[in-house]
């Protein structure tokens, strides 16, 4: 398994409930509407602080490189909008992302 983690940060002026509203019924069902899901697909909404550098952890897990890297250009690809819906909701240039080593136990 191939496992992508990413800290992503909400624009200023939303408030946790209206990010997590747009994140789930908006980016999701866009993301889910040009690829095929990943093996494991999860949003985990961090705890709202004053200074809070990101507000979620998107984890995400793939059967190996190759699905990973189909489901990036399906998702990428020019014209696919989601780029410009994370344009909307998301402070793109805070946006961290790693593929990790996972172990699970």
């Amino acid at each position: 398994m191939i496992t992508t983690m990413a800290l992503l940060k909400a624009h200023k002026g939303f408030t946790r409930a209206e990010f997590i509203d747009y994140y789930e019924h908006h980016h999701v069902p866009l993301i889910l509407s040009l690829a095929p899901a990943p093996a494991y697909y999860a949003r985990n909404y961090l705890p709202e602080t004053a200074d809070s550098e990101f507000d979620v952890l998107t984890h995400m897990r793939f059967a190996d490189e190759a699905a990973r890297q189909k489901w990036l250009a399906l998702v990428l690809a020019d014209g696919s909008g989601a780029a410009e819906d994370e344009a909307r909701f998301l402070d793109r240039s805070r946006t961290r992302s790693w593929v990790v080593e996972e172990h699970v136990s």
